[in-house]
């Protein structure tokens, strides 16, 4: 477990280390072009040029700036020009509208499986975390401006980097037991190493931080006022640079001091590690039962409420993923990852992806009928085999970890 404090130096410590690493080769781009359908390559990732840097801007405000393959396919080619290219010395990274990123375009994940196009699905995912791992491993210093909604995988396209500026917009949240999913993007990775048991309330229950929240427990590095993005943008972009410590300076220069409020989930941290500590799902739940008997507080049950609203099967997954993320090096979360999600989507061990995204977006009765229904039903067989490596005509995901070194 890690402090608050603590976590901040361990994360900046980590940064340092990336970029001392000697220049790596890159494997041959993929085709675009077989995943691009009408979309225009160009319009869903903009590019802003600075004076010593590039940045990134996610595009489909209609949608939150969900992430499809197109858009992992074209962040990761952009990066790795950019990364070559000795006239670039920082990247920036943004969304346009209210929105950084909802996360993952599960809506047209779910509509490719109703059309048995998994080999799409898979792609989704092989290309969204083969970026993110070359984010993680990136060589030049990386500003992600998380302003407004950055969720699941939108998250994971940001927190690897050397610098995460939230602002009074920001919400964050990893939701995705809520649809029948487990976090994924690199979620295992970086809400295992969170304060306490923080990684696992978060994870399970989908709650949401703030700006101000994400600062404090470590997964945001600076915070500014919306009001304030455009100056700061035109200072740092201004900056003939590629030292992540003058890009600190500059970053803390403008920063605001802030703390949680008193209503602030992570006041109570030491409830959360008292009910999230626990082996099980089901001891995790009687703790919070226990607690909602004795408390004055709504928390108790509001995180019961929760927990009772999501898949049964996904908390359990969940649970696990977290708790072996902890002792895992950001590739091998990724890796993981990558076998649960193709479990999770192949239906054949439950469907309750598709039942959720049909129920909370698509539907939107908000009664998705889960199977099983209960936690009691859930077995251990069913929880392992979202665990169990790829059959040997299923290629597991590949990262180029000896050219690139991952993170501890």
């Amino acid at each position: 477990m890690h402090s608050f404090n603590g976590l901040s130096t361990v994360k900046r410590s980590l940064q340092r280390l990336r970029f001392l690493s000697p220049l790596r080769s890159f494997s041959a781009q993929p085709n675009y072009a077989a995943y691009a359908r009408n979309d225009d390559l160009q319009s869903l990732v903009l590019v802003e040029g600075k004076a010593k840097a590039r940045a990134a801007i996610l595009n489909k405000p209609s949608t939150l700036n969900a992430l499809t393959t197109a858009m992992a396919a074209r962040l990761k080619k952009l990066y790795e020009s950019w990364e070559e290219n000795p006239d670039i010395g920082f990247v920036i990274m943004k969304g346009s509208g209210r929105a950084f990123s909802a996360g993952a375009d599960v809506v047209a994940l779910n509509q490719l499986l109703h059309e048995g196009k998994i080999e799409e699905c898979k792609e989704f995912f092989g290309t969204l975390y083969k970026f993110i791992y070359l984010l993680g491993t990136y060589l030049k210093p990386h500003i992600s401006i998380m302003d407004g909604i950055a969720m699941g995988g939108g998250a994971g396209i940001s927190l690897p980097g050397t610098f995460c500026v939230a602002t009074d917009r920001t919400v964050f949240a990893a939701p995705e037991t809520q649809i029948g999913f487990h976090p994924d993007a690199g979620a295992s990775f970086y809400l295992s190493r969170l304060p306490g048991y923080l990684g696992e309330y978060l994870a399970l229950t989908g709650e949401r931080l703030n700006g101000v929240e994400m600062i404090a427990c470590g997964l945001a590095t600076h915070y500014f006022l919306n009001a304030r993005l455009p100056l700061i943008e035109e200072r740092v972009g201004k900056l003939i640079t590629d030292d992540p410590s003058v890009l600190q300076s500059s970053l803390e220069q403008y920063g605001d001091l802030v703390y949680p409020d008193r209503s602030s989930v992570l006041r109570r941290i030491e409830t959360i590690d008292k009910c999230f500590c626990h082996d099980t799902v089901e001891e995790i739940i009687s703790a919070l039962e226990g607690e909602a008997a004795i408390s004055y507080d709504d928390w108790p049950k509001s995180a019961l409420k929760k927990l009772k609203e999501a898949s049964p099967l996904s908390l359990k997954v969940s649970l696990r993923s977290i708790r072996e993320g902890r002792f895992q090096t950001l590739d091998q979360c990724l890796v993981r990852e990558y076998r649960m999600s193709l479990n999770g989507i192949s239906k054949q061990i439950s469907n309750d992806f598709c039942e959720g995204v049909r129920a909370l977006l698509v539907d939107k009765d908000y009664a998705p009928k889960w199977d099983p229904p209960t936690l009691g039903e859930v077995s251990k067989d069913m929880v392992d085999c979202y665990f169990l490596p790829l059959s040997e005509f299923e290629p597991e995901l590949e990262l180029p970890t000896t050219v690139r070194e991952p993170l501890m």
